[in-house]
């Protein structure tokens, strides 16, 4: 990315669509050939989804997962169901531009490193030939792209994004209607099952009440949460008296007091236990991404060293 175009604290369509040479590098596509009980490839994620196509007699061998019931009870007689493969699978962006995504202390604001993740996630996605969509919502805007396929898909998405009314001056003020069971309930409407789905936030305020409409997600798709921080988030900084604001009022920070500096801490670990939690009863890959950090290095490492991504492929040019 040049210079002249790169702005550390908001986002511009040029510099998002000029992340599409870096996505070359991501792959989100089949793997490795594993069984030919569920389909031919595992792919890296889960794959794409498989859509009912009819019921038919049970043959031995068949899986016993997959015998229609309904059909079983009304005719007298076993039937296994039998799917088609979809030919593109649905990837989701859901997107966090709330007011405290905008903020950061170096690297660049949590904001921008979540939309140029969303931007390589998308560009990712069309190479593979799937479709693309997304939920990006702030205080007080949302909107719902609903999964299409092609380069004018991903061109949208980034248009809405950089277009976000929370990049500019005059954004709305703390206050926000929208929290994020909100947006998780909405993003349950528009994603069908089968879909690889990008969470891309700080996370905060992810409440028990949140949680809920998350793991129904999971239960029918792949769930990637991208968790976006910053280093001042993670820890005070050395021994001093520092001045902060928020954009309207200032306030000092003493971290020379070991007892705060101490809290501080844990409670960001606590943050990120909840998360590690979380993540392991419903099978989701958490990716850690701290502001001074390059957004595809980020996703390569986070990715390549996710257990269950051998087959995961990746190379930086």
């Amino acid at each position: 990315m040049s210079a002249d175009i790169y702005d550390p604290v908001r986002v511009s369509v040029p510099t998002l669509v000029g992340l599409n040479r870096s996505a070359a590098s991501i792959r989100l596509g089949r793997g490795r050939i594993l069984s030919r009980q569920s389909g031919d490839y595992q792919s890296p994620f889960r794959g794409r989804g498989m859509e009912f196509d009819e019921s038919r007699l049970y043959q031995p061998g068949d899986d016993i997962r997959n015998i229609d019931w309904r059909v079983t009870a009304r005719t007298g007689k076993t039937h296994t169901k039998l799917f088609r493969e979809e030919r593109e699978r649905p990837v989701f962006v859901w997107l966090d531009l709330r007011r405290a995504m905008h903020f950061a202390t170096r690297g660049r604001y949590k904001s921008v490193l979540a939309a140029e993740l969303s931007a390589l996630v998308a560009w990712s996605a069309l190479q593979n030939g799937d479709r693309v969509g997304g939920v990006i919502f702030s205080d007080k805007e949302h909107h719902e792209l609903k999964p299409q396929r092609g380069k004018t898909a991903v061109l949208r998405l980034i248009n809405r994004i950089a277009n976000d009314v929370s990049w500019t001056h005059d954004a709305p003020p703390a206050s926000s209607n929208e929290s994020l069971e909100h947006a998780l309930q909405r993003l349950r409407r528009v994603a069908r099952p089968g879909s690889l789905i990008f969470l891309i936030s700080d996370f905060r305020s992810l409440d028990a009440q949140a949680q809920v409409p998350l793991t129904r997600l999971c239960q029918h798709n792949e769930v990637v949460m991208l968790f976006v921080y910053d280093q001042l988030e993670q820890a005070l900084p050395p021994p001093g008296r520092y001045k902060m604001s928020d954009g309207n009022q200032e306030f000092q920070v003493d971290s020379s007091d070991n007892h705060l500096v101490r809290q501080y801490r844990q409670q960001f670990q606590a943050r990120l236990d909840r998360l590690q939690q979380l993540s392991r009863l419903n099978r989701i890959i958490l990716v850690p991404c701290r502001t001074d950090a390059e957004p595809l290095s980020v996703l390569l490492d986070g990715l390549k060293s996710a257990g269950r991504f051998s087959a995961f492929k990746a190379s930086i040019p």
